[in-house]
Formats: structure tokens, sequence, C-alpha cells
């Protein structure tokens, strides 16, 4: 069983690679207005990919909160 305590740390982890993800996205945002698409399609790329760990992350901790 999932104590209250370790599903708080999940959702610790979750919140913390949502941020990364937004930060990768704000630089990208970034790279594309000042027109550096090689720097944008990186950070881009970057993002996508904590999106994808945070999306895991997110579902984790919600079924740790769910049991």
């Amino acid at each position: 069983m999932t104590t209250s305590t370790e599903a708080s740390g999940l959702h610790q982890q979750a919140a913390q690679a949502h941020e990364s993800a937004a930060k990768h996205h704000k630089m990208a945002m970034d790279n594309h207005n000042k027109n550096n698409l090689s720097d944008a399609k990186d950070s881009s790329k970057k993002a996508l990919d904590a999106c994808q760990s945070a999306q895991k992350t997110s579902e984790t901790a919600c079924s740790a909160s769910a049991k």
C-alpha cells in the first residue's frame, strides 16, 4: 500500500517534471522569436522529452493517490 507521504513525493516529482518541460517550451519560444531555428529545434526536442517524462510521472502519482 502506498502511503500518503510516498504519494506526496510522487506528486512533487511530477510537478518538477512539468516545470522542466515548461522551461524548455519557453526556451523554444524565445529561440523562435529570435529566429534561432536550430536552437529552437533543440529546445523543442527537450520539451517533448520532458513532457513525455512528466506524463508518466503524473500517471504514477495520480495512481498512487487513487489507492
